[in-house]
């Protein structure tokens, strides 16, 4: 570590340059650009080389006969699709393209798959359809608007998913056809009310479609449709009460339809829907979490489904018959997704991510009987750049007190913390604080942390301020509109209850977070600059007029009811108020901004305005832009170079003592 820190050393001697010129350079090929930030010597690359080349492998479908699966990872500088045949097999990649693949799902009694992608970042995904055998890909959406959420019926001669061709802004819902070669494409559902509109399950026959209209984090509804007649039924949802409802799918005799919904309480539970009598039954009653992913077997005789516990993830199995299921209490603890029964339904597959391990694939066997289970296998094993895994800290689920109460006490914030090993005196701490805001963290996996912790010896905290996701729909709408300021409320909460913890130092606190994350760093480096000592923003909302006005009109209506409509003259002079580039005299805190060109959510006007008005008000600013990339940094080469300068940036700032020692020695 001390090695490490010498090496941050020097670089930030070469680091000077005349007061109020910005030098500006750029790298890879010219598609990253770099204002005030320090050239990242080659020995620092070295040392953290191990923790950026970590892989992933996640589960992307079962093949046609189920015996082999798809799982998207990466070999070079994005993620593609490769082939697994058994398990700890090798990945045989099958695409090859420049972009990462997006979603995908594979097309029943088919040696095909669709999947999804974009251009740069710019989220105007198209959707193409892939042969397995011949490795040839085709192109079928129109190549201009926006398309997602592909859905598959049963028989495979049709796809349902989400699309902006109409007008480019509204989010319909489309229907192509395959006979043969020749395919039609058909708009099947309008939105007309700024509504997200997705499919969400296929009847066994293909005739009936369920649809969820997503409105806002806390409200949501489901739809049945019926493709003949297009006559169209609400079956979950109030326009008059807030609730969150999902479509998971149709029983195997299409009678029922089940859901997920909080409408009952706090937390969305599984819900069987008798859709003749419209008669409901709570399959999930007894359990006090939010349920978030649901599957059926082809042959409707089990099903599985994930419970998010304070975090973590819970796996069940189901039994359609009698509504009984069973905890799986062999699994390893950590985050599950893209759950899914093989053709014959005698094997779950699922991605699963652990603090200790970088997402991979397991099987988990089935016995005959619909809740009896085998081994769990793990059919891919990931590399993580020769790093010793069983030495990466565990987080502490912790709570700290904020400032409003509930029952006459302080309300508790639930936050995840990581502490470094071996380190002697309070340490300095890193706030990660997650986008969305409708977001959780979870205790994934992080090499970042983890090299944060061993390199700089800092802490990390992640907490979930209110208007998270899984602590229940109160919850999740405690920061909407005029209360947007309480969760920076949250993070001042947070900064008090480190100057009560002995082995933190409330002396050296850094921030940094992502999308209404970067928001959230904006706004405490607004109200807290006294108590920070680094700040950093990705792709964040400096103002949110200005983002509300230049969001990709296909997100803007979704966002107002998140954060308020600036047409609204109260509402617009109240976003104004606490818009951070309006506060900017505030800011007091190094500050370290990163964006993509062509981010489709939060428009790089956002980073470019607070840039600005930072360094008119006299602050030394660092900034990257990266011309080829979105909302995120998806190249590795970029992500690399982003990783790097942000180590270096809070060694400068957070190992203020130790640089100082060290310069002294060296004069």
């Amino acid at each position: 570590m001390h090695k490490w820190r010498s090496l941050v050393t020097a670089a930030l001697l070469c680091a000077t340059g005349a007061a109020g010129a910005v030098e500006t350079r750029t790298e890879n090929n010219g598609q990253l650009i770099l204002q005030d930030i320090p050239q990242i010597p080659q020995s620092i690359i070295d040392e953290l080389n191990r923790y950026q080349n970590v892989r992933s492998a996640s589960f992307r479908g079962w093949d046609i006969d189920g015996n082999g699966m798809y799982v998207s990872t990466r070999f070079g500088e994005v993620n593609q699709l490769h082939k697994v045949d058994r398990a700890g097999g090798a990945r045989r990649q099958l695409t090859f393209f420049e972009e990462p693949i997006g979603s995908v799902a594979t097309r029943p009694d088919h040696e095909q798959l669709a999947f999804t992608m974009d251009a740069g970042g710019n989220e105007y995904t198209q959707i193409f359809l892939f042969d397995t055998h011949n490795g040839q890909s085709e192109m079928i959406t129109d190549g201009e608007s926006r398309n997602g959420a592909i859905l598959w019926n049963k028989q495979g001669s049709a796809m349902a998913y989400q699309s902006t061709r109409r007008d480019g802004k509204a989010n319909d819902i489309w229907l192509t056809t395959f006979d043969g070669a020749k395919k039609e494409d058909r708009l099947i559902l309008k939105s007309t009310d700024g509504s997200w509109w997705g499919p969400g399950g296929f009847s066994q026959s293909g005739s009936q479609l369920l649809v969820l209209q997503y409105v806002s984090s806390t409200r949501s509804k489901v739809h049945l449709l019926d493709l003949d007649s297009g006559e169209l039924k609400l079956l979950a949802g109030d326009d008059d009460v807030d609730s969150r409802n999902f479509p998971v799918g149709f029983s195997h005799d299409d009678r029922s339809a089940f859901l997920m919904s909080d409408k009952g309480g706090e937390f969305t539970q599984l819900i069987r829907k008798d859709l003749a009598s419209g008669d409901e039954k709570v399959i999930t009653a007894d359990i006090p979490w939010d349920i978030n992913d649901f599957v059926l077997s082809e042959d409707g005789r089990r099903g599985a489904f994930v419970a998010n516990e304070g975090g973590m993830s819970s796996l069940y199995l189901y039994n359609p018959r009698n509504d009984r299921y069973r905890k799986i209490n062999s699994l390893p603890i950590g985050v599950i997704g893209g759950i899914e029964f093989n053709p014959r339904g005698d094997r779950l597959a699922m991605s699963l991510n652990t603090p200790k391990t970088p997402t991979d694939t397991f099987v988990l066997e089935l016995g005959r009987r619909p809740l009896s289970s085998g081994d769990l296998n793990r059919w891919t094993f990931s590399e993580v750049g020769g790093l010793d895994t069983e030495q990466f800290v565990e987080p502490q689920l912790v709570h700290y007190p904020t400032f409003d109460k509930v029952d006459g006490k302080h309300r508790e914030i639930p936050a995840f913390m990581y502490k470094p090993r071996n380190t002697k005196g309070p340490v300095p701490v890193i706030i990660s604080i997650h986008g969305g805001p409708e977001g959780q963290y979870r205790p994934l996996f992080s090499s970042t942390y983890q090299m944060w912790l061993e390199e700089l010896g800092a802490a990390v905290i992640a907490p979930n301020v209110r208007g998270s996701a899984g602590y229940g729909k109160s919850y999740l709408a405690m920061d909407n509109g005029y209360q947007r300021e309480d969760s920076v409320k949250d993070i001042g909460a947070l900064l008090d209850w480190i100057a009560t913890q002995p082995d933190l130092d409330a002396e050296r606190v850094a921030v940094f977070g992502g999308s209404y994350g970067g928001y959230m760093v904006l706004a405490s480096s607004v109200y807290y600059s006294n108590r920070l000592k680094a700040a950093v923003d990705i792709v964040g909302i400096s103002n949110f007029v200005t983002f509300l006005t230049n969001t990709k009109s296909y997100r803007r209506d979704l966002r107002r009811v998140e954060y308020g409509d600036e047409r609204d003259p109260k509402m617009r002079a109240f976003l104004e108020k606490i818009s951070p580039n309006n506060n900017v005299e505030k800011i007091q805190v190094p500050m370290f901004v990163v964006q993509g060109q062509n981010d489709p959510r939060v428009p790089v006007t956002e980073a470019e305005q607070i840039v600005d008005a930072l360094r008119e008000n006299g602050n030394r600013v660092w900034y990257m832009n990266a011309l080829n990339e979105g909302h995120g940094y998806r190249k590795k080469e970029n992500s690399d170079a982003f990783t790097q300068a942000t180590a270096l940036f809070f060694a400068e700032h957070l190992l203020g003592e130790e640089r100082k020692k060290k310069l002294a020695l060296k004069n």
